[in-house]
Formats: structure tokens, C-alpha cells, sequence
């Protein structure tokens, strides 16, 4: 059994804990938090011992009736691999931690690409990542470029992307960033960083993006423009999506046309926090004039990296060369049904 560590059990560590703790091949040894609050009292209810930064604060913890089992610094000395999934910017410090406890890495997309040297995405470079120390998994946006990109270049070869991103304006329980009423371009300069994000990836895509933030916070939209190396008949690229394991089509019988609408159909198939673990990808939107291939898709920015965390974890560790294998197993525990 892997054994995985959490360092930072909020939006987006509690929901790697829960999909690695049911891989057959992984088991949480421990997630981490920095101070009392209700995602400390949900890890403990759910059995994953809890470890805290500054130990001199076990008190604080434990009057509040939150066993600690330790500090951070004894977890990592028991986990083959720590999943950071502290807030951006803040798990740059926490290398020194892992080097000398000589543990396995990954990181999230808020941090560098130079941090760990290696940008993830299970099916563009799982094998790449093979054995590897330092992984850093992309951002939500970049995951779900990533994914329907390779699956056009694979299939059909592409020219150049060019992509309009629709950002949420924070994740839900996020309260002190609202209320808002503006439509912020996030950058107004061209190109957003989500392109050249790509780019550790698949570094030979031509891809130029924009990017802004509306108020929102169901999830983000992308408005999708490839130019492809040959004519594709719409029904193709249907096809390629429709069998593709981490797309998903957003049938046009649903008459789903806002991402409020589907999170809402999410939710009414039982998904765990009613989570879009794969790109939404609206089918009525899909469209090809000549070789520009045209549509739009959802991104919950809470979700589709998680399974991404779950590949990363095996494709380190070794044991599991193939990505199409991990990628099977990661979507079978989570009983990743289509939309």
C-alpha cells in the first residue's frame, strides 16, 4: 500500500484524502491542518489522524476536542508521498520539509512549474513522471485544456488553440471575496498565464489564452477555438469526446446550458459533493467550419484535479507504468459513471 499524506486539508486536500483512501493501492496516513476548524473536525470523524505545523499548538486543537496524533514533520516521516494542497504560493516553503524527510512531492497548479521542475497530466505525460521526486499537478483550468487538446492532437493533429477563459469569482464557501458585481479581466494583458501553463505540458501546442473573472462560483467556462490539421466532421470529434474517459458531453437533451444547470445534474447523480471530476463539454456548442474545430466547457475548479493527484501518486511511486492502467483503477474506485 502507498501510503499518501495530505498537507493542507481543505478544498482541494479533502477531496484527494477521500479519493485516495479509496484506491485499493493507497491508504491516508495523515492530513494537516494549521488551526480548529470544521474541516479538522470532519477529517478526525472520518478516521484520518491529524497533524498540525506548529505542535506547540496542540492545546489550542485538543481543548476544542481535535486529537492530534503529531506534527506535520512526523507525517511526512511515515508517508511514501505528500499531496501539499496548501493555499498557492505557500507550498514553495514546505520544500525544505520534504527534501530532508526524503519524501515524494506533488504540489498544486497555484505553485511554479520551476518548484518541482515537472507539470502533470495523467494523459498527456504519466509515464514522464515515472519515479519522479517532485511532481506538480496543473491547474483545473490547465487539466481540462490539457485533456481535450491531446485528445485532438492525438486524433486529428492541431494547429493552434486559442482559448477565452470564464473564471469563477471564488469557490463557494469563500465568503470574504463577495458579494460582487463586475465582470475583471484577469489579466488584461494577453496572454493569461493558462497557455504558457499548457505549455509545461504539451509544449508543443501553439495555444494563446484569455482570461476573466465574473460573479460566480459554480465553476469556470472556457470558450474553445482549435484550428486542426485537417477537415473533421463534427461527428468525429463527437465521437473522440464521447469515448474519451475524462471528457464528458453534456447532452443536448439534457437542455443544460449554464454551468448552474449542471451543477445541479451533478448533484441529482449522487456524485460525492456533487464534484465534475471530468471537462463538461457541451455537446449542442460543438461545432467544425472547415479544419476550426469550436466549443465550450466546463471546469469545476474544486474537482478535476483530484483525480490527476491520484495518477500522479502512482506514476511516482513506479508500480503502475501504463497510464490508461491508473487512469482505470483512479476512475473505478471513484465509480466515475458518464455524464
Amino acid at each position: 500500500m502507498i501510503k499518501v499524506a495530505i498537507n493542507g486539508y481543505g478544498t482541494i486536500g479533502k477531496r484527494v484524502a477521500d479519493a485516495v483512501a479509496i484506491q485499493k493501492d493507497m491508504e491516508i496516513i495523515g492530513v494537516s491542518k494549521t488551526k480548529p476548524s470544521s474541516e479538522a473536525f470532519i477529517a478526525v470523524r472520518k478516521g484520518y489522524p491529524l497533524y498540525i505545523a506548529d505542535i506547540s499548538r496542540r492545546d489550542t486543537f485538543e481543548k476544542e476536542g481535535i486529537p492530534v496524533a503529531g506534527s506535520v514533520d512526523e507525517m511526512l516521516k511515515i508517508a511514501d508521498v505528500v499531496v501539499d494542497a496548501t493555499p498557492g504560493g505557500i507550498g514553495e516553503t514546505n520544500k525544505a520539509a520534504y527534501e530532508k524527510a526524503g519524501v515524494k512531492a506533488i504540489w498544486q497548479g497555484g505553485e511554479k512549474h520551476e518548484l518541482a521542475g515537472f507539470s502533470f497530466n495523467s494523459h498527456a505525460n504519466y509515464t514522464d513522471a515515472i519515479g519522479r521526486q517532485f511532481v506538480r499537478v496543473v491547474s483545473c483550468n490547465t487539466t481540462g485544456l490539457c485533456r481535450v487538446i491531446k485528445a485532438m492532437d492525438d486524433a486529428f493533429g492541431v494547429i493552434k488553440v486559442r482559448a477565452v477563459m470564464v473564471r469563477r469569482g471564488a469557490d463557494p464557501h469563500v465568503v470574504k471575496k463577495g458579494p460582487i458585481d463586475a465582470v475583471v479581466l484577469d489579466p488584461p494583458t494577453i496572454p493569461s498565464h493558462h497557455g504558457p501553463d499548457v505549455n509545461t505540458v504539451l509544449p508543443h501546442i501553439n495555444i494563446v489564452t484569455m482570461a476573466m473573472i465574473v460573479p460566480t462560483t459554480q465553476m469556470h467556462m472556457h470558450a474553445i477555438t482549435m484550428e486542426l490539421k485537417k477537415e473533421v466532421p463534427r461527428e468525429k470529434v463527437l465521437e473522440i469526446m464521447k469515448n474519451h474517459n475524462r471528457i464528458g458531453l453534456v447532452a443536448k437533451n439534457t437542455a443544460i446550458k449554464s454551468t448552474a444547470e449542471l451543477k445541479e445534474y451533478v448533484m441529482d447523480m449522487d456524485r460525492p459533493r456533487s464534484d465534475l471530476w471530468e471537462n463538461g463539454v457541451f455537446e449542442a456548442s460543438v461545432n467544425t467550419v472547415g479544419n476550426e474545430l469550436f466549443f465550450f466547457q466546463a471546469i469545476h475548479q474544486e474537482a478535476d484535479v483530484v483525480i490527476e493527484n491520484v495518477d500522479a501518486i502512482r506514476a511516482m511511486m513506479g508500480d503502475i507504468k501504463d497510464s490508461l492502467t491508473s487512469i482505470r483503477m483512479t476512475n473505478e474506485a471513484m465509480k466515475f459513471t458518464a455524464l
